[in-house]
């Protein structure tokens, strides 16, 4: 009976051993993860990538039981890491506000925000309906804080489904509905109204794409699962902006939706109880409500520079594969800047001026691109830096600690300096611009 006990408490005590063992194990593997977490967020800080400068996660620790769910889902690198055994935010600022964290979370620990306490973002007033506080103008999509493509389109259904619930039979309008704006938002708008079977027009100042078609050429398009409507759900979770615009373009023909191009809204007035849309060109458009779905960019930023009004300037690349032989100044240290100083290099010769002393808000991918092509030559990239004016053939730059004027030869210039929100415009309309401080965006009930 003794042996028998013994034997008993020998293996209860290799069982416990065992187990201690691989809670040791578990803690210190926990402990290291924690460090190198700790390290990261060290590094995101000193690079500027720590606050967030639009839509991203804010975790509840309380909540968080580190399943590590939301950093499997999150298809961007170190967005969101594990310390001290919950997760956390390491590069915030990389965040494109795409909430597969937010979804992949088990307990809802996730809230996506807008804004930091430090950091407000400018936006307009819209109610859960999508409706500003102008009654019957409408927004959805980059301008109203959701510049991904897949929430862009949800919001542009659920905009045009409230509006068909609110809109008045007999009114003396000439269309139920103006769109204005043909992104993912527009698009989604435009297919749904057409399934409610409106009267209604979509008007784009560009072209079809938005945003999106000022995208250089063979740039990836991260997205995923959406449904579209008079379509289905489709899945892209990697497809060009080639591919992208051809499919918007065969679901719009195949029901019959042209888009009005190049035909930018200049003011809408409220008069007799509808809407006047009044475009560049001088069209008008007499309407009962109005859907603006225009980008957050607006009108590109301008340097205000002696010079910038030439043929040779240019605030987007569409086919950077045509271009050769060229003496090209890049503008700009975003990821649209680099991204195309890249797709120019290798057949010219590119020059990329920042007035920042490093590239501090780019995607991984695209900082160890561009040092690649810093190191080989490929690109010269000049920091603190400032085009002064813009010549027949050449740009004097303002360049170093210093500010030395510096010469350089130049056939085209390229400025990704972003663009301004269209505050004017909206103010003149009557909508209210808010500053969002941390404010919850999508949040489980």
């Amino acid at each position: 009976m003794d042996e028998l006990l013994i034997e008993k408490i020998a293996a209860y005590s290799v069982a416990i051993l065992f187990c201690v063992i691989i809670v040791v194990i578990y803690l210190r593997k926990q402990k290291r993860e924690s460090k190198r977490v700790e390290e990261k967020i060290v590094k995101a800080k000193l690079e500027g990538l720590y606050e967030p400068i639009s839509l991203h996660p804010v975790v509840d620790e309380g909540s968080c039981i580190r399943t590590g769910a939301c950093i499997a889902a999150c298809p961007e690198k170190d967005i969101l890491g594990i310390r001290n055994g919950k997760a956390t935010t390491i590069n915030a600022s990389r965040c494109i506000g795409h909430g597969a964290c937010f979804h992949a979370c088990p307990t809802q620990a996730i809230t996506l925000c807008i804004g930091t306490e430090k950091r407000g973002v400018e936006l307009p007033h819209v109610n859960q309906n999508f409706e500003t506080n102008v009654p019957g103008i409408y927004i959805a999509g980059e301008l109203g804080g959701m510049g991904l493509i897949k929430n862009a389109v949800e919001q542009g259904k659920q905009a045009v489904e409230n509006i068909v619930k609110s809109l008045r039979k007999n009114h003396n309008a000439t269309f139920d509905l103006v769109i204005v704006g043909a992104g993912p938002a527009g698009i989604s708008a435009s297919l749904t109204a057409k399934k409610h079977h409106l009267k209604f027009v979509t008007l784009e100042q560009d072209t079809l794409g938005g945003t999106v078609f000022t995208f250089p050429r063979s740039k990836i398009v991260m997205t995923s699962p959406m449904d579209v409507p008079l379509h289905g759900k489709i899945k892209l979770t990697e497809t060009s902006k080639t591919e992208l615009l051809a499919f918007w373009n065969s679901v719009l023909h195949k029901n019959s939706i042209t888009i009005t191009q190049n035909e930018k809204v200049e003011a809408i007035v409220t008069e007799n109880g509808h809407f006047t849309v009044e475009t560049l060109s001088g069209e008008k458009f007499t309407t009962c409500a109005v859907l603006l779905s225009i980008g957050r960019r607006g009108t590109p930023r301008k340097l205000g520079i002696p010079g910038e009004e030439s043929e040779k300037v240019a605030y987007r690349l569409l086919e950077a594969e045509e271009i050769k032989g060229k003496d090209i100044l890049v503008v700009g240290g975003g990821d649209s800047a680099i991204e195309s100083a890249l797709l120019l290099a290798g057949q010219n010769k590119v020059t990329l001026t920042y007035r920042g002393d490093s590239f501090s808000r780019i995607k991984p991918k695209n900082s160890s691109k561009i040092n690649e092509a810093i190191n080989s030559g490929l690109i010269h990239v000049m920091f603190n830096a400032n085009p002064l004016r813009i010549e027949m053939d050449s740009v004097i730059i303002s360049a170093g600690t210093e500010k030395q004027n510096i010469k350089i030869n130049n056939d085209l210039v390229y400025i990704f300096a972003g663009g301004e929100l269209p505050i004017q415009f909206l103010q003149k309309i009557g909508i209210q611009i808010t500053k969002k401080f941390g404010e919850a965006v999508l949040k489980h009930n």
